[in-house]
């Protein structure tokens, strides 16, 4: 028996499905917008307005024990938790991840994705193109029976074969009425280890994986961690839920995949 990891009934899945939906589709209104010139404080401005104004949802970060914005705005050596700002322009060349959470009707729907501004040097799209592709294996072990451990070892490997390191102080987590819950989702690990998957069981999978060494640090401001060694870094993150059969992501981006490989 899992007794700390909730196990969702159908109703309960289709609330979480709905706001993952929006967090998804907040991250494809952004989208045009993230482009050179343009602060992340804009970027943060115009995903608050649409989440309260058009989704008629509430900002899950905003507060969240005590950070101040909306959207999370990491850029190139920052690995997560980038705290958007007037000052933070971007420009051509960069690659930043941006993390967003709402809240609707109680649930949590949580995502982040990759954008290249311009055009990015080749280890920069490299780094992008593979923690997509590491993520996305992640994912593709999800069904009754597997094990976490089954889904960190895939991340591992595909990071690993490109020379890249994998985050170990973040990962992902159990959602659903309660942003950050049971289980915790290591992105490395070994087949067969772990929690044991049963339908029913919401997470996200978003590995973190740098150009560099996998060490990071947290700035002075509480919240900012960076590469230490000044590497980059990228990240994507679903929602997933475990099926009868497999999983469900509950994100999905409302465009497609695009150049990305799907999950079928």
């Amino acid at each position: 028996m899992n007794r700390k990891v909730p196990i969702r009934n159908a109703s309960e899945l289709a609330q979480a499905r709905v706001a993952g939906a929006l967090a998804a589709e907040l991250l494809h209104m952004i989208t045009p917008h993230v482009q050179a010139g343009v602060s992340t404080e804009t970027l943060d401005r115009l995903c608050h307005d649409h989440i309260v104004n058009v989704q008629n949802a509430i900002p899950a970060n905003v507060g969240y024990h005590g950070f101040p914005k909306t959207i999370c705005a990491s850029i190139n050596h920052v690995v997560c938790h980038g705290i958007p700002s007037e000052q933070q322009v971007l420009k051509d060349g960069d690659i930043v991840n941006i993390d967003v959470a709402v809240i609707k009707d109680g649930w949590f729907g949580d995502c982040s994705r990759m954008y290249c501004v311009g055009k990015p040097s080749p280890l920069a799209r490299r780094l992008v193109d593979t923690t997509y592709e590491a993520m996305r294996a992640g994912i593709l072990q999800v069904r009754p029976g597997a094990t976490l451990g089954d889904v960190g070892h895939a991340i591992q490997t595909v990071a690993h074969r490109e020379r890249f390191s994998v985050v170990r102080e973040y990962c992902g987590h159990g959602i659903g009425q309660v942003y950050h819950d049971e289980p915790q989702v290591l992105h490395y690990g070994q087949r067969g280890q772990g929690l044991r998957l049963e339908p029913g069981m919401i997470f996200t999978i978003e590995p973190m994986l740098n150009a560099g060494k996998r060490e990071t640090r947290e700035l002075a401001d509480g919240w900012t961690v960076i590469t230490r060694d000044k590497s980059l870094s990228a990240q994507w993150e679903h929602m997933v839920a475990v099926t009868d059969t497999g999983f469900e992501v509950l994100t999905p981006w409302p465009e497609g995949t695009g150049a990305y490989p799907g999950f079928d």
